[in-house]
């Protein structure tokens, strides 16, 4: 049973999650619909959206091995995420939101660094 304090950051977690979603969409919304942007676009998307929905799945995880399996999905949504926003940088149109992109990399890859982090912590505790 998780205690309200494990709860509570779990919720906040979750938000901040939603919100990095959202701030990407509303990005890719700006974003010119070049040939090369479109499947990027695409792509960023499905996987910003993704990490919230895959943290949320562990959050209700069977067992700690679950957890730990679907943290590491979770992971790798936040390094797929970090992937599309760096391919995003280089389009000579998308250089207006350059900051906003290299600003979304930077708080996709401190999930990374959390993530990973939280993995070892299990690991260590079983």
């Amino acid at each position: 049973m998780l205690s309200e304090e494990r709860k509570e950051r779990n919720k906040k977690l979750l938000e901040r999650l939603a919100s990095f979603a959202s701030d990407v969409i509303l990005l890719c919304q700006k974003l010119p619909k070049t040939i090369v942007n479109i499947p990027l676009i695409k792509q960023i998307v499905r996987s910003a959206s993704s990490i919230g929905a895959n943290y949320n799945e562990a959050c209700e995880a069977e067992s700690a091995k679950d957890f730990v399996h679907k943290i590491g999905i979770t992971k790798k949504e936040c390094k797929e995420t970090l992937f599309w926003l760096k391919l995003l940088e280089t389009p000579k149109e998308n250089e207006p939101y350059k900051n906003e992109l290299v600003r979304l990399a930077k708080e996709a890859n401190e999930y990374v660094l959390l993530f990973s982090a939280i993995i070892v912590k299990f690991r260590v505790k079983r």
